[in-house]
């Protein structure tokens, strides 16, 4: 299983991805996505959307369940992956990729310091 050293998480298997330019890259984790099994559809919420920590910002749906995506900082949704609309299947074959899910720009970057480092998570899934 593979856990990015660069990424942040959040006890709910996302990753976030800090751009550098005040905004975050989102998506699920490599075991999120393996205890998911075929992801067949990936609802998100709109580009202009606005949310806080904690808030669903999407659901994932997969053969045998149906998951949500919470928001891991305050922000606004300024891109969301539209490859996904024809390639769920994205989201198993390249979690950290191509199977991104959207970006964020943040509304408080201090956020990012409470999300777990790639050595936390591994303790919260093992």
């Amino acid at each position: 299983m593979i856990i990015p050293a660069d990424l942040k998480y959040t006890r709910e298997h996302e990753w976030i991805k800090d751009n550098g330019d005040g905004t975050v890259t989102v998506g699920i984790t490599d075991f999120a996505q393996g205890e998911l099994g075929d992801i067949v559809f990936v609802e998100l919420e709109p580009e202009g959307s606005e949310f806080e920590q904690d808030d669903t910002f999407g659901t994932v749906e997969a053969v045998k369940t149906v998951s949500d995506l919470y928001a891991p900082v305050d922000g606004e949704i300024i891109e969301i992956n539209e490859a996904l609309e024809d390639e769920p299947e994205l989201v198993n074959d390249d979690p950290y990729g191509d199977g991104w899910m959207v970006k964020i720009k943040l509304s408080d970057p201090d956020q990012l310091d409470d999300l777990l480092t790639a050595d936390e998570y591994e303790e919260v899934i093992a």
